[in-house]
């Protein structure tokens, strides 16, 4: 046999597809390459066998898997006796008897008119209106036989009385007012075109008569004020920035060397200038709170101000036990 004839069979099979169809069955061939396997050497007719599909098996119904029983929830006896039994209801003609159901009482007279519907209605309001007066009459007698609850305890209310009160108020406040004066003096900042800080440069003058407070004022504008009011003033030099200035007039409370207190930005009436005076000088400590109080009109007494936490739940589910807890406090509180 010539080499020509040789090669012809190995050339025939290098041209052939990696798979031979057959009718309907494909042959696959093997995937490994002859480098590979190249001991095995060639073997032209080698038959492969055919690859085993691996099918999933069809489940029969018998054995199929159950789904998992979905279980239904279990009920308590006791949820059945709590649905069986009513919700609570408040007793008929008390005051939450009456809250639920008078305006369904009027609602029916209201629409059925009759002579026993608006009786009925006018009736329960009778009962109520009573129960109120009842109330009042109560709380007048335990109010008045408890000073801890009276309030003209603390602020009488009679004409007379009340204008004792006030005068006691003015005296006290005048002498803190003169003291704070000693002390601390009003820092004023201004500019020469705002119209309020020129009328309240006249109250802070009166002021400075009445009380002796050192006024210091300072333009923001570098600018004396048009009526000449407090022209030995200040040049801003920051100072407003530092304090946080943003409209005029502004005024703060100073106690040398170091203590500003804000007291205003923007025009005060003398009333209300002494006022906040007290107030910041009160929260700054340079008057003790029960000075502070009287100024105000108000006799110093106890004050019902407990701790937070210091009464017990159990305390307040008996009205006795609350009550003489609350007057412990009293006495151990201080005053605002």
């Amino acid at each position: 046999m010539s080499p020509k004839n040789v090669l012809l069979p190995f050339l025939i099979v290098l041209s052939l597809p990696t798979s031979m169809v057959c009718g309907d069955e494909a042959v696959q061939s093997p995937t490994m390459s002859y480098f590979e396997d190249k001991q095995r050497g060639w073997f032209w007719y080698e038959v492969f066998p055919e690859p085993v599909v691996k099918t999933k098996p069809e489940i029969q119904a018998h054995q199929q898997k159950p789904n998992p029983e979905i279980k239904s929830p279990t009920v308590d006896q006791n949820d059945d006796k709590l649905a069986a039994q009513p919700s609570a209801e408040p007793q008929p003609l008390s005051s939450a008897w009456l809250k639920q159901n008078l305006e369904n009482y009027l609602n029916q007279a209201i629409d059925d008119p009759s002579p026993v519907n608006v009786a009925a209605f006018y009736y329960l309001q009778r009962v109520m209106m009573d129960k109120a007066e009842r109330f009042t009459n109560a709380a007048r007698y335990v109010v008045m036989s408890d000073p801890q609850l009276d309030e003209t305890v603390r602020r009488p209310v009679a004409t007379y009385a009340a204008n004792e009160a006030n005068h006691q108020a003015g005296v006290v406040a005048e002498r803190a007012l003169k003291t704070i004066a000693a002390q601390a003096g009003i820092l004023f900042f201004f500019r020469s075109d705002c119209p309020y800080c020129h009328v309240q440069a006249p109250i802070l003058a009166m002021l400075e008569n009445a009380y002796g407070f050192k006024i210091y004022p300072v333009s923001l504008d570098g600018l004396p004020m048009p009526n000449g009011f407090f022209s030995q003033f200040k040049r801003d030099n920051g100072q407003a920035a530092m304090l946080g200035v943003e409209q005029t007039p502004a005024l703060f409370l100073m106690k040398p060397p170091k203590q500003i207190v804000p007291l205003a930005q923007g025009a005060l009436s003398l009333e209300e200038l002494t006022g906040r005076i007290l107030l910041a000088a009160k929260e700054a400590g340079w008057i003790d709170a029960s000075q502070y109080q009287t100024t105000q009109g108000i006799r110093n007494t106890p004050m019902l101000l407990p701790v937070a936490g210091s009464i017990s739940p159990a305390v307040t589910q008996d009205p006795l036990s609350l009550i003489q807890a609350l007057q412990r406090s009293a006495h151990l509180g201080s005053t605002p």
